[in-house]
């Protein structure tokens, strides 16, 4: 399938700044797949080492971990040559030998022409521990996330659809109604099915909703799994409580999360551990409020407000036990879980294109539903489930800070209204 971090690492592999390159992300979003075919179809051999299915290869990192000592045994192990610039060296599930991380430093410093690709699903998790020597600027960092809507269009062989709702983002122009309607229905099965690569698998093979759903329910045990794996004895269950509790805060009319609904007497002492387990973990993200639109954002930002996505829309369904009919069909009884289902999917397709976004409140109760940095501008971003066109809160913010346009996303079809882009909910991946 159609992955967009196979242009990155083609520009990695050519770039004469190239360092040993650490691929992170939740599990199950692909980094293994996509590093394999990368390196059949871009060098003459693979040299893979995975640390969670040969244990043994901790040992070979223990003495020594210079290139020179490390490359011979590696090829012994592997049962063939490495060589400079023509093998691609992958270290798969690196959290679980820190030594072999550490050994990064020191390609980069002695043996550059090694090509070498590391991946790992917690990471973020592992090099957060005090222990952990991680190799500071000697690494090149990319996060792959679940595929996002413009790769599921292709996975469901709607490449030319694709295209065209990128022209139609770019002019303002609508599509055909029969296109917008098929697109608009393509979008609802995505948030059935997500993004993980295994899960369209399955949809655009077998188009069964309970083998996806089958599969989704492994992907969140293992993330439970994880939990209990890679985590403080004391924070497991306060990480569970806390995961639980994300999806049940989405269908609140204010989205933003509060401790007290994990738990009765729940404070930020108690449970900020867990959460920033869960974020560093990928498995969710934070979108901070922001007190004033100045830029950088980031110098704005109240670390006490923030709501909290999780990083597949099929894995918040299963988790909130939606059949695929409920999701298809909008039905009634979704009605308090929309909003925060189409914000999430929007922060999804946000994160996927590398934006840093935040959320505005005003003094009497406007909400922006994100603020992003686009071309150099500040953007507002509102988020509304059907083809309502009423955007109180955009009016408000536009008034106060005069952007030089803003972004509505809705069930509506392209087109502009002044300084309002209307964009329809399928074709937020092109912002």
């Amino acid at each position: 399938m159609y992955r967009k971090i196979a242009r990155f690492l083609e520009e990695w592999k050519g770039s004469t700044h190239r360092k040993p390159l650490i691929l992170q992300g939740a599990r199950q979003v692909g980094k293994t797949y996509s590093i394999l075919e990368f390196g059949r179809t871009h060098y003459e051999n693979v040299a893979y080492f995975n640390f969670e299915t040969n244990p043994r290869l901790n040992k070979t990192f223990e003495e020594n971990i210079s290139p020179e000592y490390l490359i011979p045994i590696l090829s012994h192990i592997a049962s063939q040559t490495i060589v400079r610039e023509k093998t691609l060296i992958v270290f798969d599930e690196v959290q679980l030998c820190e030594r072999a991380l550490t050994s990064l430093k020191y390609f980069c410093e002695d043996a550059p022409d090694y090509h070498i690709i590391v991946a790992g699903s917690l990471l973020g998790v592992a090099v957060n521990r005090a222990s952990f020597s991680f190799p500071v600027g000697k690494a090149d960092m990319k996060t792959l996330y679940p595929m996002d809507m413009e790769e599921f269009l292709y996975a469901c062989g709607q490449e030319a659809l694709a295209k065209q709702i990128r022209e139609s983002f770019r002019t303002d122009t609508p599509l055909p109604s029969a296109l917008h309607d098929a697109a608009m229905r393509l979008y609802r099965q995505y948030l059935a099915v997500g993004g993980m690569p295994e899960c369209v698998m399955q949809f655009v093979q077998t188009k069964d909703y309970i083998l996806v759903r089958h599969t989704q329910d492994t992907i969140l045990t293992s993330y439970l799994n994880d939990m209990s794996k890679y985590n403080n004895l004391n924070e497991i269950k306060k990480t569970r409580l806390a995961y639980d509790n994300i999806t049940v805060q989405l269908s609140k009319k204010n989205t933003r999360f509060q401790y007290k609904l994990v738990k009765k007497g729940g404070r930020a002492s108690k449970f900020e551990n867990a959460i920033e387990w869960l974020c560093l973990s990928g498995i969710v993200s934070r979108v901070y409020r922001v007190e004033q639109i100045r830029k950088p954002l980031e110098n704005y930002r109240d670390i006490d407000a923030f709501k909290i996505y999780v990083s597949d829309l099929g894995l918040l369904c299963a988790k909130k036990d939606l059949t695929a009919n409920d999701v298809l069909y909008m039905v009634e009884e979704l009605n308090d879980f929309k909003g925060g289902m189409a914000e999430n999917y929007v922060n999804v397709q946000l994160s996927i294109n590398g934006y840093q976004a935040y959320y505005w409140e005003s003094g009497r109760g406007a909400e922006i539903d994100f603020v992003i940095q686009r071309e150099g501008r500040l953007i507002p971003i509102e988020v509304k489930s059907a083809d309502n066109t009423k955007a109180k809160s955009l009016k408000v913010y536009i008034e106060n800070y005069s952007p030089d346009y803003a972004i509505k996303l809705s069930a509506k079809n392209f087109g502009r209204e002044g300084s309002i882009k209307t964009v329809p909910l399928y074709a937020a991946f092109c912002i």
